[in-house]
């Protein structure tokens, strides 16, 4: 469950310098339950870095990164309370779907009911017992969300999920997303792709040369002048002047 006394995601000036290169420069922002946020910027604009930061792939130089409460490498069970699809092969490609599902879940404890139960849910249950290098891009997009969804997780990063997947399948991901938010769940989108951002999440963290440059929430853009594409390009724009 959810400790209502700290946000689910907590970005403290979250800061990351390799050598002469600074990937995130005090970046801060706060997550809520039941929420599902965009976090968007240029390629090279830190995304990845702070979310790598969040699961504790990555050391902040300076700040912390915390999800409710803690930083991810002190949390019992993190597997219970993040999951996160970072990257669309990783994979054993010569591993069935089934096989890559059912390892992961001895490996935290969930049942292979779990297993069943999350191939249906992404609707690869009829292609579960084929071999993951035989997969598509999408295909192995909706492996990657059930393995996050193992552990019945209260927070999900993801960075571009609807990469590779096709109309239906992009149709299927954003309801599924705003089932697990209205449901309590909390969700972090790395994404490129405005259109579908704008369509699917409540609010939008956006940053430009390792720079927080602005928190918007949604509802607000409804009486203003601005598109979502329209405030985005103007805000990187003035960022990178």
């Amino acid at each position: 469950m959810t400790d209502q006394s700290h946000p689910v995601v907590s970005a403290r000036g979250l800061t990351k310098r390799y050598r002469d290169v600074l990937a995130a420069d005090g970046v801060e922002f706060e997550l809520e339950p039941g929420t599902i946020t965009g976090f968007l910027g240029p390629n090279g604009a830190g995304k990845t870095t702070i979310l790598r930061m969040l699961l504790g792939l990555v050391q902040p130089t300076v700040g912390e990164a915390l999800v409710v409460g803690h930083r991810y490498l002190e949390l019992e069970q993190p597997a219970r309370r993040v999951g996160a699809v970072l990257e669309s092969d990783d994979f054993d490609p010569g591993r069935s779907a089934r096989n890559h599902l059912r390892a992961l879940a001895l490996a935290i404890g969930a049942s292979r009911g779990r297993v069943q139960e999350m191939l249906e849910l992404v609707e690869l249950e009829a292609s579960a017992n084929r071999l993951v290098r035989t997969y598509s891009l999408g295909m192995r997009q909706r492996l990657g969300l059930a393995a996050a969804l193992l552990g019945e997780p209260e927070l999900l990063l993801l960075d571009e999920p609807a990469n590779g997947l096709d109309p239906a399948g992009v149709h299927w991901l954003r309801g599924f997303l705003r089932r697990f938010a209205d449901q309590g769940g909390t969700v972090l989108i790395a994404s490129h792709v405005l259109a579908e951002i704008a369509q699917t999440v409540d609010q939008v963290v956006i940053i430009d040369g390792g720079r927080l440059i602005a928190t918007v929430r949604l509802d607000e853009l409804a009486d203003s002048p601005h598109s979502l594409e329209g405030l985005y390009l103007e805000l990187t724009a003035k960022a990178s002047a």
